[in-house]
């Protein structure tokens, strides 16, 4: 019997320590990456699990608090943040929403990576095993008021390769992030938004 203890212990203390390793990828990623620039794909589904948008482009980030959403397929949008700000330009419409960056624009996935949120204050992080080549951590967050269930995010051996968001609406969003590139040289232009001439201007 104590043999048997023993033996179920050690396998609980080797299981507890591998579902930790994911989570501990996630900090060390965070903790190491103050710039980052890739590519993405984002696929947007409705509540019916059909796809209702699929769009590409370019995502920049600079820790803390900027980063950059350069939509270029199939339509031209920008969603870029900087001075505690966040600029929504729409090509198409030919309008600018711009609101203040906080806790309120969590269901924004880049600003979980932007270091302007404690993830371990604001979320309980759930190991979620491997799926498509990548190890994926839950994001549940505390604060049930928040506007979406939880959000995934997927490392590729400690980089990140996707993120997931399911929203209270029954939508899920998913990206994946290829040719990443961590700790380039960014300028600080990059995260400057300049309103196009002409362009309706709409500020909280």
């Amino acid at each position: 019997m104590k043999k048997l203890l023993i033996m179920i212990t050690l396998l609980y203390s080797i299981n507890f320590a591998q579902a930790q390793e994911p989570i501990k990828e996630l900090k060390k990623f965070l903790a190491n990456s103050q710039t980052l620039s890739s590519k993405f794909k984002q696929v947007l589904f409705d509540k019916d699990n059909k796809i209702k948008q699929a769009s590409e482009g370019l995502f920049t980030l600079s820790r803390p608090g900027k980063f950059r959403w350069s939509y270029q397929k199939p339509f031209i949008q920008e969603i870029v943040s900087n001075a505690g700000k966040v600029w929504f330009y729409d090509a198409d419409l030919d309008q600018v929403t711009i609101k203040k960056l906080d806790k309120s624009m969590g269901s924004t996935p880049a600003l979980l990576l932007s270091g302007e949120i404690d993830i371990e204050k604001e979320f309980k992080l759930e190991d979620q095993g491997e799926e498509e080549g990548l190890s994926w951590i839950k994001l549940v967050p505390k604060n049930e008021e928040t506007s979406f269930k939880y959000i995934l995010i997927g490392l590729d051996k400690g980089t990140l390769g996707g993120m997931e968001l399911s929203d209270n609406f029954g939508q899920l969003t998913r990206i994946y992030f290829s040719e990443v590139n961590i700790n380039p040289q960014l300028e600080d232009k990059e995260f400057v938004f300049i309103i196009p001439e002409g362009a309706d201007v709409f500020e909280d």
